[in-house]
């Protein structure tokens, strides 16, 4: 296996709307520059390209090509694509670099959910036979996931308004965070139901944004950056998509990652976890314990959409960058209700 360390990392403000449009060139264009400019590359220097992001929240098919204006029509680049969050581009950039036909990747994804209704879109990623023509919201569904996990005595509503009154004072120290600021969990469960029992609080915000991170290789890595995060396990599993064939309380797909990916021993995590009880969840499945998670906020300080998961990566990546931990772990989910997981586990080396 080739040494493979994220060594850049940018992303927009977590913002409630943009005005630009739904292909993500004007997001895209500024942290290209930041990126590429903090690294002391060009476009010429970068091997590969791959992004993450959907048509369905685009509202047009082939978004993505409109995307690849903001790189810029010359030289020619090798790019491909996924339609998913771009965590899973970044994963087909490592598997790029693997193969040893490149030493550099910049991997980018975007999201504009302002312009359409995120709930109804969301609906689109179920079966299409059975569920989706019922046309069930993706905050109804959390809703049915989190009283499940209550009657079960996994959580309780007062855990869930604890993880919230962390996720905003946390991201008071994150510039780019959509909402930050101290309140008690008291405050915030003397607020009114939006899907029993999730309040407002427990759901992250709808959000335009982009993010970018960049791969290098052995030597190339170390050239690039002072203290590379290597890459030392990288692993994603799916479960079924079946609603009545899960355990909607657990997440065996999560489970599966975390070991294969070898989560054991990291001092700090950024999980992707769109609602409160689910950041409960993921950390009991992937055995977190009581280390540090979501120091930037998380998701529901931001949840710009299929690139929230790759801003995990990001984000865990900064702690190896500037020396605050020495092993970290960036996860990303893709599907209803925590149905596919992806854990990227990242090391420091002096």
């Amino acid at each position: 296996m080739r040494d493979v360390a994220v060594v850049g990392f940018a992303q927009t403000p977590c913002v409630r709307e943009t005005d630009g449009t739904t292909n993500g060139v004007e997001m895209l264009v500024p942290i290209f520059h930041e990126v590429l400019g903090g690294l002391g590359l060009t476009k010429s220097d970068i091997g590969f390209w791959c992004s993450g992001s959907s048509d369905y929240l685009a509202g047009r098919a082939f978004s993505f090509v409109s995307a690849v204006d903001a790189i810029g029509a010359f030289p020619p680049i090798m790019e491909s694509h996924v339609e998913m969050d771009a965590a899973w581009a970044l994963y087909e950039a490592w598997v790029k670099l693997q193969c040893g036909e490149v030493d550099t990747a910049l991997v980018y994804g975007f999201g504009k959910s302002s312009a359409g209704q995120l709930r109804r879109v969301m609906a689109m990623q179920l079966d299409p036979y059975v569920v989706t023509p019922l046309w069930p919201d993706s905050l109804g569904l959390a809703g049915i996931q989190a009283r499940m996990g209550i009657e079960d005595g996994l959580w309780s509503e007062r855990a869930m308004a604890e993880v919230a009154a962390r996720s905003r004072a946390a991201a008071m120290s994150n510039p780019l965070a959509q909402l930050s600021g101290p309140v008690s969990p008291e405050d915030l469960l003397d607020e009114p139901y939006v899907a029993d029992p999730l309040r407002r609080h427990d759901c992250a915000p709808i959000t335009d944004g982009a993010s970018t991170v960049v791969l290098a290789a052995g030597d190339r890595a170390r050239e690039l950056c002072e203290r590379p995060a290597w890459i030392t396990g990288f692993e994603h599993r799916v479960d079924s998509p079946s609603f009545g064939t899960r355990d909607l309380t657990a997440s065996p797909s999560a489970v599966a990652a975390g070991k294969a990916a070898g989560a054991d021993g990291v001092e700090v995590a950024e999980l992707h976890a769109p609602f409160t009880h689910q950041e409960l969840l993921l950390s009991q499945a992937l055995g977190l314990g009581d280390i540090t998670v979501n120091p930037s906020g998380g998701v529901l300080a931001g949840n710009p959409m299929f690139t929230a998961g790759l801003s995990r990566i990001g984000e865990a990546a900064r702690r190896v960058h500037d020396g605050t931990a020495s092993k970290v772990l960036g996860h990303a989910t893709s599907g209803p209700l925590l149905q596919q997981n992806l854990v990227c586990v990242m090391e420091g080396r002096d």
